[in-house]
């Protein structure tokens, strides 16, 4: 396992935001400053019950320069693997937890003369600190944030509160449609788009940029993917000999963990390459869940993410 600082935190702050959503505030039990982060950075929430370790990856909405405490909001997903149901069900106030180091895939494009932020659902998290950091910089933004109805935005008051017209929201539920093509056009040369949402939707909001002649370095994502659940499957280790079963609600990171076998990981959600792990063989078929690798790499089954893909049969990796 990639190796970070973790601490133990005490939950200073539950509050509900949204349908299925709420917001929680960690603060170190020592009391000493938590290091500081950039917008755009996450943690890695570790909780324990049930004889069962669950590892999350959270957007950090809190202002980047408090150190005082960090804060997260967490949808409190329908298929749940336990995690989200762990926070929604079992977090209080005062409860005590274990957190990672912030890690940063999904920085501010600092030298961008202006930033257009698109947002779906529980997406907004991590543009909750990008725009304060743009505030306080005084950067060019607006943000774009879509949603199905409007109990089940988060943050929405609070946002058009602080940033007036810059914030513009859309409801599925009222035939509302963020009319990104036409957003896109037009915009000063150096402007970049970030978007963070359900996959569909970042496909769709990374096309239309391409589409509309925007360079790939100017269309920046992020999507953390949750490991699914399936039927279990055994995973043979090609250096060691050994053989391990991966549960049907487990990842084939989480379940090395469970055997003591020291893995490489950073986000856990599919999206930082950290895990990329090659493929001996396979007796039955891959099923990627990432954000990282090609097309064409998916289809050579040469790699897998071991994060958040499974496997059909019985997989034999390079470890």
């Amino acid at each position: 396992m990639t190796k970070t600082a973790s601490h133990r935190v005490r939950v200073s702050e539950v509050e509900r935001v949204a349908e299925g959503i709420k917001r929680f505030r960690f603060e170190e039990i020592s009391g000493r400053p938590l290091p500081a982060f950039s917008a755009g950075s996450h943690v890695i929430v570790s909780m324990h019950g049930n004889g069962h370790t669950w590892r999350n990856p959270y957007s950090l909405i809190s202002a980047p320069g408090d150190t005082s405490g960090y804060e997260i909001s967490v949808l409190r997903a329908p298929e749940s693997r336990g995690g989200s149901q762990f926070m929604h069900e079992r977090v209080e106030h005062g409860s005590e937890l274990e957190i990672s180091d912030p890690v940063n895939l999904f920085p501010v494009a600092r030298m961008a003369r202006r930033h257009i932020l698109v947002a779906g659902g529980i997406g907004i998290t991590p543009f909750i600190a990008m725009m304060r950091e743009l505030s306080a910089a005084g950067a060019d933004f607006e943000l774009h944030y879509a949603m199905r109805s409007a109990s089940s935005g988060a943050f929405c008051d609070y946002l058009q509160l602080t940033y007036g017209k810059r914030v513009n929201l859309y409801r599925d539920d009222l035939g509302e449609r963020m009319p990104l093509a036409q957003l896109l056009s037009g915009q000063p040369l150096g402007t970049h788009m970030y978007v963070c949402g359900p996959s569909a939707m970042i496909e769709w909001a990374l096309g239309t940029g391409r589409a509309a002649g925007w360079p790939r370095e100017s269309l920046h994502s992020e999507k953390f993917a949750a490991p699914p659940i399936g039927s279990s499957f055994t995973v043979k280790l090609a250096r060691s000999g050994r053989d391990i079963v991966v549960g049907p609600q487990q990842s084939i990171l989480e379940a090395l963990e469970e055997n003591g076998v020291d893995a490489p990981s950073l986000c856990r959600g599919g999206a930082c390459g950290q895990c990329e792990t090659r493929v001996e063989a396979c007796s039955g078929s891959l099923q990627h869940q990432d954000h990282y690798l090609t097309a064409e790499e998916k289809a050579s089954g040469g790699k897998i993410m071991i994060c958040v893909s499974r496997a059909s049969g019985t997989l034999t990796l390079d470890l």
